[in-house]
């Protein structure tokens, strides 16, 4: 029996005894930055840098932060889409970045990625049961019958009719497009899915329906998501654990009610400042962080958020702060929250 297809010894379980499907290790990913003639490298990007955390079976992690912070790279790397600098990344206790060709192959159907633009990710020359049975050829799944009833009955998961199957992508709305693009993700019936901004491009009204369309098939197929956003309200309402991150690491981790009761982090207190009222008559004071974001090419020593901070201290710009527990599975790097011994820095 192949190795990925047995439970290995090393698989966790949550505080509530279920199993973490996933773990990531210490994930480090740094683009290489080349210039002259000669193209050598110059610098590094760190887009992730040491981040680790885990998902447990049939839960939804939110990771949100501003654009450019490491939030994507983290998913794709996650799938092997994007080669890993160093870390790893186990699924029901299997290290993905140590399996072989056939080994990932065969993986794969476990893993689907739903992408932020639900155009560009379609192939626009065929219709869109093709790009939906792609992945059931890949894998030889079925007969080509079966595939196609499979096909037609993903499609109607989504609330796609079959007669949808056969036009091209640019008949659909954008709503219907990223409709299509879960189906695509679900035709393979996989246990993760990494969902990289699947709303943003939507209008407000659509992306309602499709967050609810996700928590459905959720609960009908088990499945489990990494949720990868910005807006912090879509987050609240999708997540069940939220984790904020701020240039390559996490920088706060919490169960979704605890993290928006309770912000312990200052870069989280000020992203949820942000967040809009639906009452008129009730204003929020706004947390307003001085300069500009950082450089991911040279980032700060120590805390990465203390030229922003508004309650720098002095040995935030020389010390990384350690990655606490500070009771009820909330998680935060700060020596102003902390104790300042913690476990493991991220």
């Amino acid at each position: 029996m192949s190795s990925i297809n047995q439970r290995s010894e090393r698989t966790h379980k949550g505080a509530d005894n279920k199993l973490d499907l996933i773990r990531v290790n210490r994930l480090v990913k740094h683009f290489p930055v080349r210039g002259g003639v000669l193209k050598r490298v110059v610098g590094w990007v760190k887009a992730v840098d040491n981040v680790s955390f885990s998902i447990q079976e049939g839960e939804t992690l939110g990771l949100v932060g501003e654009s450019g912070c490491g939030k994507s790279t983290i998913g794709r790397t996650m799938l092997r889409l994007i080669a890993p600098t160093s870390g790893s990344v186990e699924f029901n206790g299997v290290n993905l970045f140590q399996l072989g060709r056939d080994e990932l192959k065969e993986m794969r159907r476990n893993m689907q990625i739903i992408f932020q633009d639900p155009y560009a990710s379609l192939n626009p020359r065929k219709p869109v049961a093709d790009s939906i049975m792609a992945g059931l050829n890949i894998h030889r799944i079925g007969t080509p019958t079966e595939r196609y009833e499979i096909v037609m009955e993903t499609l109607h998961k989504v609330g796609l009719e079959s007669y949808h199957a056969h036009r091209y992508p640019h008949e659909f709305s954008g709503g219907q497009r990223q409709r299509i693009g879960i189906a695509r993700a679900l035709a393979l019936r996989p246990k993760f899915i990494v969902c990289d901004e699947p709303v943003s491009a939507l209008d407000v009204s659509i992306q309602s329906q499709v967050l609810n369309l996700l928590n459905d098939l959720q609960s009908e197929f088990n499945l489990t998501y990494l949720f990868v956003a910005h807006n912090l309200s879509v987050v609240e309402h999708i997540s069940d654990r939220v984790a904020v991150m701020y240039l390559g690491k996490l920088v706060e981790l919490a169960p979704r009610k605890e993290l928006f009761r309770n912000p312990l982090h200052p870069y989280t207190q000020a992203l949820m400042s942000a967040i809009p009222i639906p009452k008129p008559r009730q204003k929020r004071e706004r947390i307003i962080l001085e300069g500009e974001v950082p450089s991911p090419l040279n980032p700060p020593s120590g805390c990465r958020f203390h030229p922003r901070c508004p309650f720098n201290q002095e040995r935030c710009s020389s010390a990384e702060p350690p990655w606490e527990d500070m009771g009820g599975g909330h998680w935060v790097t700060c020596f102003r929250v902390g104790s300042g011994v913690g476990l493991a820095t991220r």
